[in-house]
């Protein structure tokens, strides 16, 4: 399937291997292709980034993807259920932080006996990666871009998919992003 990854695609796929190994993460995840896509620059999907979600408002994205780590992954969704349920999934995240530090609950944390090397990619990244090649297909194209990327992110669901509609960036909104002619 990489072989029909664009050179933008190729790029935000690198990309995200370099904000784990950065962020000594154990794997790839799917918030690490969005931090990669939002480093890009001219390609399909930054332009409809920079429509949908401009410079100054990307800190406040980059913010929310940070909190959702820090209760472990969790969404807004997931949260107000267990506040149903009588759980404060603040007080728990509080209370471990804690006794074990900051950012005890994010999934990214680097294990120390791990040897240095390429970094698997989680199943999340794994089934965004095979939905822009869907998403590609469905929209009758040749290759798989970083635009197919951005476009699956928004429909995985989860937290990253939840912050990025949040931010005003959703399938639609992309869609019709992608759809408006590029400007300088």
């Amino acid at each position: 399937m990489f072989e029909r990854f664009t050179r933008a695609a190729r790029s935000v796929v690198k990309g995200a291997a370099v904000h784990a190994e950065r962020g000594g993460a154990t794997a790839v995840t799917h918030e690490h292709l969005l931090l990669a896509l939002l480093d890009q620059d001219d390609t399909r999907a930054a332009a409809a980034l920079r429509t949908l979600c401009p410079a100054d408002r990307r800190p406040s994205l980059v913010a929310a993807l940070s909190d959702a780590r820090r209760r472990a992954g969790l969404s807004r969704a997931d949260t107000e259920a267990l506040a149903d349920l009588g759980i404060d999934v603040g007080a728990i995240v509080a209370h471990v932080e804690e006794t074990h530090g900051a950012g005890a609950l994010a999934a990214d944390r680097k294990d120390p006996g791990r040897w240095s090397g390429r970094r698997p990619f989680s199943r999340e990244a794994k089934t965004v990666l095979e939905k822009s090649l869907r998403v590609a297909l469905a929209r009758k194209d040749r290759e798989i871009g970083d635009e197919h990327i951005l476009l699956a992110l928004t429909t995985t669901g989860g937290v990253v998919a939840e912050t990025l509609a949040d931010h005003g960036v959703t399938y639609a909104a992309v869609d019709s992003a992608l759809a408006l002619p590029a400007t300088p």
